[in-house]
């Protein structure tokens, strides 16, 4: 596998880009070598610049559920940009789109249009903070909710590959009513009601933890939460930026059948693009500018390219929902198959996942929260990355990111992606 260009362009990149990257994700510090530089993709497939192809399983981090470039999407996407690409007006498209949210999330009556997940976040708790009128809020060890400073406590994902539980450049005050609990605990979080009555505005969570690998609720965790929140009067928030419109067209908030009162989205409603929204509660939503005293704003918000591109990807799944049975038949092989690698070698490694988001942990105990999470023997994880991308897949670089599966992917994907791991288990 050739990388000169890549290894050239990496030695360029650290000189006027932090880490070479422009996100910590991208980064190989923890998995060695040289970040592979891609030039296009199309399906399951990425292309890098040195001519190597990959089976992709991050998918953007998870938007590209139908696959890279899919020819519907890139059709409409090239439409609309004939018609301009920005002109921060409001625009037909972008009523198009809420109203389509609101048809697949019953839970969302209103909905605003965002940047990013990161964004859509920080809006979605200062909406709680202004519409409860308090200040402390909870969230779950190993929980990524954005870079926005009161969510870096005990982030997951890059945070977790850096070795780093928070973030300097964070000022204490920022971080001080960020309360943290443990995930599939519910009476840690009891207590920091009890600790804090009539203190805490909100609870947010990810609904499956998906960014210390795939770390699914355990029964009665969720609606727990909600009952909590009612009895203390909370908001309950669901950072769907991962699971919305992968676990289904109505998200976590159907699958579990647990409603909260927001819920927040990433470019997922974008078809990959830079994009998130949140929404939820009439009455809640009605506390953000113009028609409430909740100050938010974006100039490029609504995007109508993001947002064209967001509302084809979702109607083809609204049209054809048969695409959800068959990523969810290839995420349950992708697991059956690495447990059967994983007894065959007679280690004791673990596999979570639901649906399509999947991990295998290089830990000899189940993993079911941030603590158990980080018993994972990241140098194996390491060397275990290193053998998959020489085989042509490309995962993600670090032990605490899911697997994610497109409709793009074939069977015979995802058993080459099992036999070569079982090749990696058997040495």
């Amino acid at each position: 596998m050739k990388t000169e260009i890549s290894e050239k362009l990496f030695e360029r990149a650290v000189r006027v880009m932090p880490g070479g990257v422009n996100s910590p994700v991208r980064a190989f510090g923890s998995v060695g070598g040289t970040p592979r530089f891609i030039e296009r993709a199309k399906g399951a497939i990425l292309y890098d610049i040195d001519g190597n192809e990959y089976t992709d399983y991050i998918g953007s981090w998870g938007p590209m559920i139908l696959g890279h470039n899919d020819d519907r999407v890139l059709e409409a996407v090239m439409k609309q940009m004939e018609k301009g690409l920005s002109f921060g007006a409001a625009t037909g498209i972008e009523v198009e789109m809420a109203e389509l949210i609101g048809e697949l999330v019953p839970c969302v009556d209103m909905i605003r249009m965002v940047n990013s997940g990161t964004e859509a976040v920080m809006s979605a708790v200062r909406a709680a903070r202004g519409f409860t009128g308090r200040d402390k809020i909870i969230k779950f060890e190993g929980c990524y909710h954005g870079h926005a400073d009161a969510m870096l406590v005990k982030a997951g994902s890059g945070v977790m590959t850096a070795g780093v539980p928070d973030s300097a450049g964070v000022p204490q005050g920022c971080a001080r009513d960020t309360l943290t609990a443990e995930y599939n605990n519910l009476k840690s979080a009891e207590s920091l009601f009890d600790a804090y009555p009539n203190e805490i505005a909100c609870i947010i969570v990810e609904p499956v933890a998906a960014n210390m690998g795939v770390v699914v609720p355990e029964n009665g965790f969720l609606q727990g939460l909600r009952d909590m929140c009612d009895r203390n009067g909370a908001l309950l928030i669901f950072d769907e930026v991962i699971t919305g419109f992968r676990l289904g067209l109505d998200g976590a908030a159907g699958h579990f059948g647990v409603i909260p009162d927001l819920v927040t989205y990433g470019k997922i409603i974008g078809g990959g693009m830079p994009v998130g929204a949140y929404g939820g509660r009439r009455d809640i939503m009605s506390v953000v500018s113009p028609l409430g005293n909740v100050y938010q704003a974006g100039t490029l918000s609504g995007n109508p390219i993001a947002m064209r591109a967001g509302i084809t990807q979702l109607s083809i799944l609204k049209n054809e929902p048969q695409i959800y049975d068959r990523i969810n038949m290839l995420g349950q092989r992708l697991r059956a198959g690495l447990r059967s690698a994983i007894e065959k070698s007679g280690l004791p490694y673990t596999v979570n996942g639901i649906g399509s988001l999947s991990c295998l942990y290089f830990a000899d105990k189940p993993v079911y929260d941030y603590v158990s999470a980080r018993k994972s023997d990241t140098v194996k994880f390491a060397e275990y990355f290193r053998h998959m991308l020489s085989c042509g897949h490309y995962i993600g670089p670090s032990q605490y990111e899911a697997v994610f599966i497109s409709g793009a992917h074939t069977e015979s994907d995802i058993d080459r992606f099992i036999a070569d791991a079982e090749e990696y288990l058997k040495a």
